[in-house]
């Protein structure tokens, strides 16, 4: 493509968790198969640098990229939709760029000059969208967080209004999603939300290319009438995003049947180029009528009442099931209820058990307890980062003759440190981007379940940890019987141990989850959820031989 990089904008109104994220996905995906290049990011208001430090509670999961940027959980559907690798340019916040124009004022960069909201603020925000201006990128779709109306994300407005002014018309879109609500009372859905919305947008000199509804029931004729005229968009530019029935992978699709991605490209000059789909069409068949049956994990996690804070780990159980064929029921459970009612109580009629990551010590014997009933069982297990930490203490404890082991995170003075801080890590105080982050190369054992999964001795996986199995216990472990089956290239660090003696008992110091997508399942995931639904058929076929 000659000429300026293309940008399209997407801002959300009315309410939040509309996704927008979902929806820039969708478009990125729909534009990518129709042959062009296409970067996202998101910009978002609030002040921390990054979500690094913030609860999963309030933020939901912390997206790690390839080059160690700790993000907003949404650049993990841009990842998943478009295969294409995020990046620490594809995430902004209000804390970063406020912190890039102090520390310019700091060194002088302003001399003689009142530093300001308009210009400074808004041209580094501008800078930040310029960015991803790159030879090898066609377009360009920015994301602004938060809901237009709140004070926060106004500079981020005000630049995108200015970066319009800048490139042109030809080389921007706005798209603006917002709430069509129905109102149960009343019988139908109201469109005024949506015009207030719009109406706040122009005032500040945004006006919509496209309005994009998301609702509950399909809308009338009459419904994108009136928005069309009130929101001065064309009625062909008013799309209905309805909730989708089965999973979020519909929205593209949805999407294309009203040719959103036509309309985009149309409005920037840009040529529309056939579009192939039938990959993603399948994935969707297997996805939503699977035919060789069905498999139970249970994921046992310390902030299970948010569904967001393990998002990318529920995205890549269902890419395993998918690529099984086989439906997917996950039975969420929080660690301290296996710490108050018992692992059994909770556990069992599971077919495969997942401890995921997490920080702190709450809940973190309920994980142990979920480890050994797994081993103790002989039920599929898979452990991620904190979840391989569990499982080494467990094992030195049951295994080992450890009974004191524990992790110094969690027991800075116990006897056995069979999890110990990072040498590398010693004296940093810093909490927010100090911890070991992004991709690092591991090598698998010749004859482990890990290098079978992966078919290649050498993978590169993200990571997000400042604790690591103490390799003053390794000797003791593996004279137990517990494989060392992936290391750092130097050995020095260990990345995944297994149980060669039990049918699936794999766990990873790293995060696979974040490497998956619905049209490549993570091979872990893949043969994780295969060994369940092995050993879960194995176990009904012997309890129904019984019962005869």
């Amino acid at each position: 493509m000659k000429g300026h990089t293309k940008h399209i904008f997407v801002t959300g109104g009315v309410v939040s968790s509309l996704g927008k994220g979902l929806t820039a996905a969708s478009i990125a995906l729909l534009i990518e198969r129709r042959g062009y290049r296409v970067r996202l990011q998101k910009l978002d208001p609030y002040l921390n640098v990054d979500p690094g430090t913030m609860s999963p509670y309030q933020h939901g999961e912390v997206y790690v990229t390839a080059d160690g940027a700790e993000t907003d959980l949404d650049l993990g559907h841009y990842e998943r939709f478009t295969g294409t690798y995020c990046t620490r340019e594809s995430n902004f916040t209000t804390g970063r760029i406020y912190s890039s124009v102090i520390s310019k004022e700091r060194q002088g960069g302003y001399l003689g000059k009142t530093v300001q909201v308009i210009p400074h603020i808004t041209d580094e925000i501008k800078n930040c969208i310029r960015a991803l201006d790159k030879e090898d990128v066609d377009i360009v779709i920015t994301e602004i967080g938060g809901t237009v109306g709140d004070i926060e994300s106004l500079p981020f407005l005000e630049a995108i209004r200015q970066f319009r002014q800048e490139v042109g018309r030809e080389n921007s879109l706005f798209v603006h999603i917002t709430l069509v609500p129905y109102i149960k009372a009343a019988g139908e859905m109201k469109t005024k939300p949506s015009q207030q919305s719009v109406g706040v947008l122009r005032s500040i000199g945004i006006f919509p290319d496209i309005l994009i509804c998301r609702c509950e029931q399909h809308m009338t004729r009459e419904h994108k009438e009136k928005l069309a005229l009130f929101c001065n968009v064309d009625r062909k530019l008013v799309i209905e995003e309805k909730d989708v029935e089965h999973s979020i992978y519909e929205v593209p699709l949805d999407l294309r049947r009203q040719e959103l991605d036509v309309y985009c490209l149309e409005m920037m000059n840009l040529h529309v180029n056939t579009v192939q789909m039938s990959d993603w069409e399948k994935m969707l068949d297997r996805l939503i009528h699977p035919k060789k049956g069905s498999v139970r994990i249970a994921v046992v996690g310390k902030y299970i009442s948010l569904r967001d804070a393990y998002k990318s780990i529920y995205e890549a159980l269902s890419h395993g099931a998918a690529a099984n064929d086989l439906s997917l029921s996950i039975k969420m459970i929080e660690s301290e209820d296996i710490e108050a009612k018992g692992a059994a109580a909770l556990l069992s009629g599971c077919d495969g058990i997942l401890v995921p990551g997490g920080f702190g010590d709450r809940g973190i014997e309920g994980k142990i307890s979920a480890v050994r009933f797994a081993r103790e069982n002989n039920i599929p297990f898979f452990g991620i980062c904190l979840g391989m930490q569990c499982s080494v203490i467990e094992f030195a404890r049951s295994s080992c003759g450890l009974q004191a082991a524990n992790s110094s995170e969690f027991d800075p003075g116990t006897k056995y440190p069979v999890i110990d801080l990072m040498e590398s890590q010693a004296g940093i105080r810093d909490k927010g981007g100090t911890m070991r982050l992004g991709a690092y190369p591991c090598t698998l054992s010749q004859d482990s379940k890990s290098r079978k999964s992966y078919g290649c001795e050498t993978i590169s996986e993200r990571h997000r940890h400042r604790y690591e199995m103490n390799n003053s216990f390794r000797k003791t472990f593996e004279d137990k019987g517990l494989k060392i089956a992936g290391t750092s290239p130097d050995g020095t660090l260990v990345e995944i141990v297994e149980l060669p003696s039990h049918p699936w008992f794999v766990a990873c110091q790293f995060h696979p989850e974040f490497q998956s997508t619905p049209l490549n399942a993570h091979p872990l995931f893949r043969d994780f959820i295969a060994a369940a639904h092995a050993d879960g058929t194995k176990q009904r076929t012997a309890v129904n031989a019984q019962k005869n």
